[in-house]
């Protein structure tokens, strides 16, 4: 079957707590459901929204957390990645940015849309460690890399 080309301009928010973790969200491909895979929060930016603005948006829709784009840091890192999701042959340019959430943050699948909610199974909070020693798949591959980038090895900013 032939996907349908899709390119992405897209901001991804890294919420990392107290304890220099990361937050991520385990889901599927609906045409894959049997292989799941933990991901950053966000997705594409809407007309006329800066990236920060996208970024800080996804992270009320996809898991409930309010900020302003301007409690981001960043970015930490920018590529161009190729994927496929559903029917879609997904180009995607993503842009990552920090936001430091209190051990109080509340996580919400409330926001999200129907297909978010239909393909994702759960969060979990990761640190640098975790990461690198786990067998579990996760996007991007150098997570690790950029978390500890964000938190200089610990504290948060």
């Amino acid at each position: 079957m032939t996907k349908i080309p899709l390119r992405r301009i897209t901001a991804r928010a890294l919420p990392i707590d107290d304890q220099d973790r990361v937050l991520l969200l385990h889901g599927f491909d609906p045409a894959r459901p049997d292989e799941p895979f933990w991901y950053t929060i966000g997705g594409a930016a809407e007309d006329g929204e800066t990236l920060p603005e996208a970024a800080v948006r996804e992270l009320f829709e996809e898991v409930g957390i309010r900020a302003n784009a301007d409690e981001l840091s960043g970015p930490y890192g920018n590529s161009v990645i190729e994927f496929n999701w559903s029917e879609y042959a997904i180009t995607q340019d993503q842009t990552f940015f920090a936001i430091w959430v209190g051990a109080d943050a509340v996580v919400s699948f409330d926001h999200m849309e129907q297909v978010e909610k239909d393909t994702t199974m759960a969060y979990r909070w990761w640190s640098a460690e975790e990461l690198e020693s786990t067998e579990e798949d996760f996007f991007p591959t150098d997570l690790a890399s950029i978390l500890r980038e964000i938190t200089g090895g610990g504290g948060s900013a």
